[in-house]
Formats: structure tokens, C-alpha cells, sequence
């Protein structure tokens, strides 16, 4: 295996996948702000444990990050002065252009999840035979 997770990253993935149920629970409860703070903090703490801090600071203080930084940290302020809306697109936005380079490297790992793995590729088989059938 390319990739060896360790205890620490096998945590830092369920910390992560917290972070985004705390979050997804915080929207779907009208933008509260208890739970949209408690997933940014543990998806913080994911990505800190998943790359390793070093790599995680790295990360968002390079200069060609800084865009993304400065929308994430702005989104998380956004949230705990009672904006949660607008904060929470600016995260989003700030994690695309933060993880952009990830995208690749995300779709191979869950691909060979078993059940994920087939949701993912089905739709772009699906797609290639369309495209093949119409030459």
C-alpha cells in the first residue's frame, strides 16, 4: 500500500468526518453556530493529525494558499460573530482553493473504498459509453 494509515490518521480521518457531520447538522439545524464552531474545530484537528501539523501550517501559510487562508479564517470568524451564511460559503470557498491540488489523490483513495468506490466510478463509466456511443 502507496499510503500506510496510521492510528493518528485513522483518527484524524474520523475527526474529520465529524468535523463535517458537526457541520452538515449546523446547516441543516438553521446555521447554528454551536455545532458549525464544534465541526471546524475537529476538521481543524483532522487535517492537523491526517498531515501532520508541520504540513497542515505549511499548508495554509503558503504565499500561494494565501487566498484560501484568508477566506477560511474569515469564514470562521464570520461564524462566531453571527454570520453564519456568509461564513460558511467563504470556508467552503477558502477549502477549494486550499485542497484543490487534493482533488486527484482523494478520487483514487475513495475509489477503492468498496461501496463509495462504485458510486464514484459508476457515473463517469456511464459517462464514457455516452461519449463512445455518440462517435
Amino acid at each position: 500500500m502507496a499510503y500506510e494509515l496510521t492510528e493518528q490518521k485513522k483518527v484524524g480521518l474520523g475527526l474529520i468526518g465529524f468535523g463535517l457531520s458537526f457541520t452538515f447538522l449546523g446547516v441543516i439545524l438553521y446555521f447554528d453556530r454551536g455545532l458549525l464552531a464544534l465541526g471546524n474545530l475537529f476538521w481543524l484537528i483532522g487535517v492537523g493529525l491526517l498531515l501532520g501539523w508541520q504540513s497542515t501550517w505549511r499548508l495554509f501559510t503558503n504565499i500561494n494558499n494565501l487566498r484560501g487562508t484568508i477566506c477560511f479564517v474569515l469564514g470562521i470568524f464570520l461564524i462566531f460573530v453571527r454570520w453564519p451564511i456568509i461564513g460558511i460559503i467563504l470556508e467552503i470557498y477558502g477549502c477549494i482553493v486550499l485542497f484543490g491540488g487534493f482533488w486527484s489523490t482523494v478520487k483514487v483513495f475513495l475509489s477503492n473504498i468498496p461501496f463509495v468506490g462504485w458510486i464514484i466510478q459508476y457515473p463517469l463509466m456511464a459517462l464514457e459509453q455516452l461519449i463512445r456511443g455518440s462517435r
